[in-house]
């Protein structure tokens, strides 16, 4: 289990990262325009991004938290891949939600119209610490 672990933490640390850098990337290279950005796109995207933490809470309910707590140790390799596929699409759908709020920004949103997406992907992320699966006799 401890390197399915490692993995996992690896990819959310990277994936920390990456949404830092995407706050940097989109504050230098984002175009300076004058003309007010299409607001249906801010509409499309803040909905699919409610629908990625609709979609990172039923994960979390249906299939990482079954896998965590209803198997006995030692693990067989079907439910810690699935353990470590659960948190892996959950680190996605975060992930996602910060490239929202990135395409946003170049599209010529202002930071403080695309902080709630950075943050709320950077705090999905915080949230999703990896949890080995125990035993229930433990």
């Amino acid at each position: 289990m401890d390197p399915a672990l490692r993995v996992v933490k690896l990819i959310r640390i990277a994936m920390l990262a990456s949404v830092v850098l995407y706050v940097f990337i989109a504050e230098m290279a984002a175009p300076k325009s004058a003309a007010p950005p299409n607001l249906m796109i801010f509409y499309v995207l803040t909905f699919m991004a409610i629908v990625s933490v609709i979609l990172i809470t039923g994960l979390r309910r249906f299939w990482i938290i079954p896998a965590t707590t209803a198997l006995p140790l030692p693990l067989p390799d079907m439910a810690i891949n699935r353990w470590r596929t659960g948190y892996i699409l959950a680190y996605a759908f975060s992930e996602a939600i910060a490239l929202y709020g990135l395409a946003l920004r170049f599209i010529g949103f202002s930071l403080s119209q695309v902080a709630p997406f950075y943050l709320a992907a950077f705090v999905l992320l915080m949230m999703l610490a990896p949890q080995l699966p125990t035993s229930e006799l433990s």
